[in-house]
């Protein structure tokens, strides 16, 4: 479509949200149980329903809202190794370091504070375009018919989560990092470097919920190859975040503080 633009489009139906309180953490957790635990069975289940680990407690949480319906469609959240607290953790680390090429990066040589992990990426099913539901009526159960979705507003759903991965790198931005960490699939990787975003390979495959990799992007390349749509889109996304925070910077005193908010968050 001439003239079409995936930001303006995407920008019209959903909004991207920085988990600034507990409750709003909270809403984060429940979409990630939703995903990991009642659907992948990732996770096992919990009475609380809600998926957590400890590395929520060092890391900043994105969610993104539906705008007609105030619903959250997903989570991200980019994880921080604190410089003062060497015992916390990504989890590549905990769990990936094996699978590590220090001959491509070492990333014990990266400061700690001033590179994170973007992780639990989690999009609710109800948010999903499968491909078999393409020319089928898309109804939601136990709903509301005012919070049923439109076809126009069904076109962005592929988007999401992409807008998330946006809402990551534009954190890291804004907390001026070296680079990020993604442990993701192959074939991911192939479909975000056609969108601009030249991550690195830095670990061989693994087994980790599936078959998985480490790779790396630096600063420079955070959104400075991203093709004309996907960077209208980041800029979009990095301008609604500055409205609602201001991140400390790693430059300011090469250190990362766990933010007050994030302290026993459950």
């Amino acid at each position: 479509m001439s003239g079409y633009s995936i930001a303006k489009n995407f920008d019209q139906y959903f909004r991207i949200k920085f988990a600034s309180t507990k409750e709003l953490q909270q809403e984060a957790y429940k979409i990630r149980y939703s995903v990991y635990a009642d659907e992948l069975g990732w996770e096992p289940s919990n009475d609380d329903k809600i998926e957590t680990d400890e590395c929520d407690d060092y890391a900043y949480h994105c969610l993104l809202e539906h705008r007609r319906t105030g619903t959250y469609a997903g989570c991200i959240r980019l994880i921080i190794p604190p410089g003062e607290n060497p015992q916390y953790l990504l989890p590549f680390e905990q769990h990936c370091m094996d699978s590590l090429k220090r001959e491509v990066l070492d990333t014990n040589t990266l400061p700690r504070g001033g590179f994170g992990e973007i992780s639990r990426l989690a999009v609710l099913s109800s948010f999903r375009r499968r491909e078999q539901e393409k020319n089928k009526p898309y109804i939601l159960a136990n709903v509301n018919p005012d919070t049923m979705y439109s076809e126009e507003e069904r076109r962005n759903f592929p988007n999401i989560a992409i807008g998330l991965y946006l809402g990551g790198l534009a954190l890291a931005a804004m907390c001026n990092h070296v680079g990020i960490m993604v442990m993701m699939e192959t074939r991911l990787n192939r479909r975000l470097q056609r969108f601009g975003l030249p991550f690195d390979q830095i670990g061989e495959e693994t087994d980790y919920h599936g078959r998985r990799a480490m790779f790396y992007l630096r600063k420079e390349n955070f959104y400075r190859e991203l093709n004309e749509q996907m960077r209208e889109l980041y800029d979009i996304i990095e301008k609604e975040l500055l409205t609602q925070i201001s991140l400390h910077d790693y430059s300011a005193d090469n250190t990362f503080k766990i933010p007050e908010i994030y302290r026993n968050p459950k």
